[in-house]
């Protein structure tokens, strides 16, 4: 058998493996960005939403967002991460915060 020919035929090995339920996919190790600071009011306004509305639809404490905002505290670490995921995926978030 050509080398080609062993690769592919351990190729199919490793799938009729998975099929089974012998054999998982490795899990793929992932490097959190955390952002050192959000803009809040920024990534609020892309939505076009009051700050109400805004921390209705995502899950915030209203209180928190304006302190964020007019920059009486800092979000926290877990906090940044979730805005930051908010900007680039909300229907992300929204699906996994919706219980539904």
């Amino acid at each position: 058998m050509t080398p080609k020919g062993r690769a592919l035929a351990a190729g199919l090995r490793e799938v009729a493996a998975h099929v089974r339920g012998e054999l998982s996919p490795p899990l793929r190790e992932y490097v959190a960005n955390v952002p050192d600071a959000v803009d809040v009011a920024a990534v609020r306004q892309q939505f076009g939403l009051s700050q109400a509305a805004f921390a209705r639809r995502f899950g915030l404490d209203v209180t928190a967002l304006q302190a964020w905002e007019q920059g009486r505290r800092r979000p926290d670490r877990t906090a940044r991460l979730l805005l930051a995921v908010i900007a680039r995926e909300p229907e992300a978030v929204q699906r996994a915060i919706s219980g539904g």
